[in-house]
């Protein structure tokens, strides 16, 4: 496994992201945004999480992998729903401690394992699992087509893979497109549009949702929050810091409103 520079400080970011993430006031920020409680990095929702359960066939036995699994969400709450196992994998130890740590709290420990792993070289063999969740994983990825070979190498043939992930929609001109980029996640630029990265690595695709209305309606829902929590947010991560960060936020949400930037959420069936 080799990170560039500029992953490996996105890598030190989440460390600082999934600490906080403990902190009441931020817990509470997350409530009013995702309606868990979990130090949630992705941008699931609880009705989405639902969604991905049902698309997954989630039940006891199951075999599930959260690809980007940070501190547990929405895995733990999938095999808490489901009474299915789960494997969590990411390359941040300190949201992995985090997530086990809340397994044994809600009795999940005998069904919950996690991994060091980066995603575009997992450490599992062949077809060792059912379905596969990644939520706002894949768009923030370098190697989004090593990654999705890889989860296809690691589910049985037929086995589904819900994907939710951020996304510049094609045919804007270069400063909307630059515009959309500098508000969306690191990396994510992709080498070809998703559907087609997803047959290039066998993957065909069963549903397509979009998100984004739903996606937007959560950003402008942080941002209140975050201002109303103004005080002690900025005990955490410092005035200018929030000052920045919500900046960005309503650049984001402009460019949203513009349909200049897209979430959508892909079930995938893995073919031979």
């Amino acid at each position: 496994m080799s990170l560039s520079a500029r992953e490996k400080s996105k890598l030190d970011d989440y460390d600082a992201i999934y600490r906080q993430g403990q902190l009441p006031v931020m817990q509470a920020v997350e409530r009013r945004v995702c309606g868990c409680v979990y130090g949630a990095t992705s941008w699931a929702t609880r009705d989405e999480a639902d969604l991905i359960a049902a698309a997954l066939g989630l039940e006891p036995g199951i075999r599930l992998l959260e690809v980007g699994a940070g501190s547990g969400w929405p895995a733990l709450y999938l095999a808490a729903r489901s009474g299915c196992d789960v494997t969590l994998t990411d390359l941040q130890v300190s949201g992995l401690e985090i997530a086990l740590k809340r397994a044994m709290r809600d009795g999940l420990a005998a069904r919950s394992r996690a991994t060091i792993a980066d995603a575009a070289q997992l450490p599992f063999a062949d077809a060792s699992f059912d379905v596969i969740n990644q939520s706002d994983v894949l768009c923030c990825l370098v190697q989004k087509r090593k990654a999705l070979s890889e989860c296809r190498r690691v589910i049985r043939a037929g086995g589904r893979m819900a994907c939710s992930l951020i996304h510049v929609p094609p045919g804007l001109d270069a400063d909307d497109r630059a515009r959309a980029v500098e508000t969306a996640p690191d990396f994510v630029e992709a080498e070809a549009e998703y559907p087609v990265l997803f047959v290039a690595t066998r993957w065909a695709v069963l549903d397509r949702l979009d998100l984004t209305e739903a996606f937007t309606q959560s950003c402008r829902a942080k941002l209140r929050a975050e201002e109303e929590l103004r005080p002690e947010i900025e005990r955490v991560v410092g005035a200018e810091e929030l000052g920045r960060l919500h900046a960005r936020m309503r650049r984001r949400i402009a460019v949203l409103e513009r349909g200049h930037l897209k979430r959508e959420l892909f079930v995938l069936n893995a073919v031979p």
